[in-house]
């Protein structure tokens, strides 16, 4: 009964702490999308200032958008001293690729640029088969190799593409900045990929929402429900192949490509909403999460539980009917 009294001690006296504090909120642009930062404090000083040179030191090291940054000088050359911000992202890139046996893979650019969904935009429409075959054999994560700090590639024309996971992993740095100056209470969020620490303002979960379907036929078009995710100590990502598309054939095909097949995914998921432990995990699992599909996508998810990943899919059956289905204890606040 004690240890109980005095949990419950702890509990309520962890929620006036928060509530006492200060709800800090700020918010811009940055990585070619939005980023808010909301935390509990004392301190009136701003952080944002702070916050914008972590995403250009980041920028400096993963941005494919930025000609100087180190991402780009690797897929230009053959190797590269990486800094600690790319060491960390490759190393999770290629335990994810491992782990899902090639469906996430940073090697994808050249595939990616193929279709039409590179830094350079076009809409050609889909690719020959015989040029899919040919960029393929620059495709697949056995391809890098890294030796103490090098990033080295096995083969002339291998390029890397971290857009799959470096918003992911921003979110993540962010929310380790705040730890770092005494922040316990905060929700960052980077272009939909959030990080949940501690609780809000009224000291509750963190609450998010999140696009659910109503009934009927294409009724994300006629505008979203929302679902309300409660975060806790944990971090949310979500893809989806209904913004970046083009239409061929009677086709859509969607920016996600299969790093196996070449192929633009024109399956039948709408979204994917993945939770983890931290964000760049959710950011890298979603990816995978849209190529395995519903079934097997859950059935992974079940049969991995040291991951510790939910899932929440709003895909369309077989008669056009928008539908959704999850993991169990997808909704859980931890």
């Amino acid at each position: 009964m004690k240890a109980k009294a005095l949990l419950l001690l702890f509990s309520v006296c962890l929620t006036v702490s928060a509530a006492a504090q200060r709800l800090v909120t700020f918010q811009g642009k940055a990585q070619g999308t939005y980023y808010i930062v909301k935390y509990l404090g004392e301190d009136s000083t701003s952080l944002q200032p702070d916050v914008e040179s972590i995403f250009r030191e980041i920028d400096r090291s993963l941005s494919l958008y930025l000609p100087s940054s180190l991402i780009n000088r690797f897929n230009k050359g053959q190797q590269v001293v990486m800094d600690d911000y790319m060491r960390t992202v490759v190393k999770k890139a290629q335990e994810v690729s491992r782990l899902t046996n090639g469906l996430f893979d940073i090697t994808v650019k050249p595939l990616v640029d193929l279709w039409g969904f590179g830094v350079v935009r076009h809409s050609k429409g889909q690719p020959s088969a015989a040029n899919i075959r040919k960029t393929l054999q620059l495709v697949g994560y056995r391809l890098l190799t890294v030796r103490s700090r090098y990033l080295i590639k096995k083969k002339a024309g291998v390029e890397i593409d971290c857009n799959g996971i470096a918003q992911g992993f921003t979110s993540d740095v962010v929310g380790s900045f705040l730890l770092s100056r005494g922040i316990r209470n905060f929700l960052v969020d980077v272009g939909g990929e959030l990080v949940a620490s501690g609780v809000n303002a009224q000291g509750q979960p963190w609450s998010v929402g999140i696009e659910r379907p109503s009934s009927g036929k294409d009724s994300l078009q006629q505008g979203p429900m929302q679902a309300i995710l409660r975060l806790k100590n944990r971090a949310v990502a979500t893809s989806g192949n209904y913004r970046r598309f083009f239409d061929e054939g009677g086709t859509r095909f969607a920016h996600t490509i299969h790093p196996r097949t070449g192929q633009a995914v024109h399956n039948n998921i709408i979204t994917v909403t993945v939770t983890a432990p931290d964000a760049i995990t959710a950011d890298a699992y979603d990816n995978a999460m849209i190529l395995l599909g519903v079934d097997q996508g859950l059935a992974f998810i079940a049969r991995n539980p040291k991951l510790q990943l939910g899932a929440y899919y709003v895909y369309k059956d077989d008669d056009g009917q928008v539908k959704e289905k999850y993991s169990p204890g997808f909704f859980a606040t931890e």
